[in-house]
């Protein structure tokens, strides 16, 4: 091989293993988010579910202790931006940003969850102020939590990437 041939070969391998600019940028972007607690491979971040968790434990409560229903009506649907805004993460801003730009099928899937948790959880309070007795609002709760429970693991499992195409995405990029 010529030394000009070597030194092309060379040039080249060098290339090819040194990451690029973009790759970089992508790994530090992980990093950040993985170091917040933001699933890099989603944006979406699991602290959001504690806003649905508080709901829950609260009418988990109601049966035994019927004077925590005036507690859980007193809970308010947040949207993810919203929860965010309002909370004490630490990274708030990065939480909504990384929110935002996600891939617009697994927001849409994950909001979709979301907003169905959000529905259930009004309409039940709702109908927790029509009603007199605290059989009537412990059994509503009972029905709550089981509807809602669920989705909860639903929206942890988008969140996780679990089964989703984030996780083929991930997989193929590094």
């Amino acid at each position: 091989m010529t030394s000009t041939a070597a030194r092309t070969a060379q040039k080249t391998a060098q290339i090819v293993s040194e990451p690029s600019c973009k790759d970089a940028g992508k790994a530090a972007r992980a990093a950040e988010l993985q170091a917040a607690n933001i699933n890099p491979r989603t944006g979406l971040a699991t602290d959001y579910l504690n806003h649905f968790n508080e709901a829950i434990m609260l009418l988990e409560m109601i049966p035994d202790m019927p004077d925590c229903a005036e507690d859980f009506l007193g809970w308010q649907p947040l949207s993810y931006r919203e929860h965010f805004a309002a909370s004490n993460f630490k990274a708030r801003e990065l939480a909504i940003s990384a929110y935002e730009s996600a891939d617009p099928a697994i927001r849409a899937e994950f909001d979709g969850i979301t907003s169905a948790m959000t529905s259930i959880l009004t309409a039940v309070g709702a109908a927790m102020r029509q009603a007199r007795q605290d059989k009537t609002r412990a059994t509503l709760a009972g029905q709550a939590t089981g509807w809602v429970k669920p989705l909860v693991t639903l929206a942890g499992g988008i969140i996780n990437g679990n089964g989703s195409e984030a996780d083929v995405d991930y997989i193929m990029t590094h």
